[in-house]
């Protein structure tokens, strides 16, 4: 088998999936009804990675390369707007080209920083973006945006507005205090390169460990 037959193959089996005759779970699924799955399996890769399971990594990859294949096999039926993986594929091609002018064109980018500045100027640009802030998720779990919010405001030079001392932990209502001493610790995390997201997830797996190891083993009749 050559080299991209397989993802050729993945194709096929998901056009076999949903066509008449396949599967009637598969061809009952939408946009919409996938999103738990894109989110799950985009998870299990990080789990695997921070793990360093390179079998799980493997499996989780191709269950997350499942779902873009499905959502594109899916928007070909559209009867106003179809697209299919192809031109998902070009998409993300010409977006790589444009927004790496240092690689593909004759700008200059010294260094990783200079790269993630000029990303950003480049994607606001083409986005028409009135705030750096714009196109954050709002489906994103509120560690991981405010890192996003956090990253982009240093990014636009606003560090003002990031300056612990801005912040009030003393307020009198305690979600709101919790709230801003969770930032301040987010805003500490993105000053020393640490992401917040994944140092917390490895302090609640060393506390997971810890808890499965004082539990009282099943076989010992608990």
């Amino acid at each position: 088998m050559l080299r991209g037959d397989a993802l050729q193959e993945l194709v096929a089996v998901m056009d076999r999936l949903r066509s008449p005759g396949g599967c009637p779970w598969d061809a009952a699924q939408t946009h919409a009804s996938l999103v738990p799955y894109v989110l799950e399996e985009a998870y299990e890769v990080a789990e695997a990675i921070e793990c360093d399971d390179r079998a799980g990594m493997r499996e989780e990859l191709g269950d997350l390369l499942l779902q873009v294949v499905f959502h594109a096999r899916v928007a070909q039926e559209d009867p106003d707007d179809p697209f299919d993986l192809d031109d998902v594929a070009q998409g993300i091609v010409a977006k790589l080209v444009r927004r790496h002018p240092h690689v593909f064109g004759a700008d200059a980018a010294p260094d990783a920083a200079a790269v993630h500045v000029q990303w950003e100027q480049i994607k606001q640009a083409e986005k028409q973006r009135e705030s750096v802030l714009d196109g954050i998720p709002r489906a994103l779990g509120a560690l991981a945006r405010s890192q996003k919010v956090v990253a982009r405001t240093r990014r636009a030079g606003l560090d003002d507005a990031l300056a612990v001392g801005h912040l009030d932990a003393s307020v009198a209502e305690p979600a709101r205090g919790i709230g801003e001493r969770l930032l301040a610790l987010v805003i500490e995390a993105e000053a020393v390169g640490v992401d917040a997201e994944t140092a917390l997830r490895d302090a609640a797996r060393r506390v997971e460990t810890d808890v499965r190891r004082r539990e009282p083993s099943r076989s010992d009749g608990a």
